[in-house]
């Protein structure tokens, strides 16, 4: 790379003279991006603290499989059941006795297709779970289903080698 007597960016400030003993830079013609890296930085914690806070719903534990995701368009109902049995309509507390109704008011006169989603913590009784569907069952719901979290164990697949128990183990 050759280096004119004139260049600006010169080592050792050759280069045209001024009064006062300055040099004569040319028009920078880089653009500095450290203020862009610092909004996007600034940009990308705000999106990373905020997104959780905006999952609408009860907070539930959900049990882990290896089902994939529903794309569904309609907008279903949810019905949540926590660790310690309640129910809840969407984000509403309802008794076990009023939740048929409930379900009935809300979707209206399609009852048998809107969609209802169940979403269980992983450690509520199974007994409460199990009636709750059997209630949406007998009222005429047809399209039940469960919510899990993707990325747990699948019904058929056999575990890895450090997850199987001994031979020694199993009794």
């Amino acid at each position: 790379m050759a280096l004119s007597a004139n260049d600006a960016f010169a080592a050792g400030g050759r280069g045209r003279r001024r009064r006062g003993g300055r040099t004569r830079r040319g028009a920078l013609s880089e653009i500095n991006v450290t203020p862009l890296v610092d909004v996007m930085l600034v940009l990308l914690i705000v999106f990373m603290i905020s997104a959780p806070l905006l999952t609408a719903g009860v907070p539930v534990e959900l049990p882990k499989t290896e089902a994939g995701s529903l794309q569904d368009q309609t907008e279903p109902l949810t019905v949540t059941i926590r660790a310690d049995g309640q129910i809840f309509v969407k984000e509403d507390e309802v008794p076990f006795g009023v939740l048929a109704p409930r379900l009935h008011e809300l979707a209206g006169p399609n009852t048998g297709a809107k969609p209802i989603y169940v979403r269980a913590d992983g450690k509520a009784p199974y007994a409460i779970v199990a009636q709750v569907m059997a209630s949406l069952s007998t009222s005429g719901f047809t399209s039940i289903n469960l919510i899990t979290d993707t990325g747990g164990p699948s019904s058929g697949a056999t575990p890895p080698a450090a997850a199987r128990p001994a031979e020694s183990d199993i009794q």
